[in-house]
């Protein structure tokens, strides 16, 4: 418990197989999901994204510094980063 709070890690299988868990609580009561990086850095995380705002849930997203935003920032694309030739 933090603050009197239960915490759960929710690894890639639980977000998931079990993430409409999480959405389920998230109806009735607060609920936090902490990534490292950007929290739109992998396709599970704006799947659950998507699913809470198709069932109305509000969703509030506080952007994280991550070297994938700082690619583009010193005129990199993505598309190309770590690509060899």
């Amino acid at each position: 418990h933090l603050y009197g709070c239960s915490i759960r890690i929710a690894d890639r299988e639980f977000v998931e197989d079990e993430g409409d868990t999480m959405l389920d609580h998230a109806l009735e009561h607060d609920v936090a999901f902490l990534v490292v990086g950007d929290p739109f850095g992998a396709t599970t995380h704006s799947d659950l994204f998507l699913r809470a705002r198709r069932r109305n849930i509000s969703v509030e997203v506080v952007h994280n510094a991550s070297i994938m935003n700082a690619v583009g920032v010193c005129g990199l694309q993505l598309y190309n980063y770590g690509e060899a030739d």
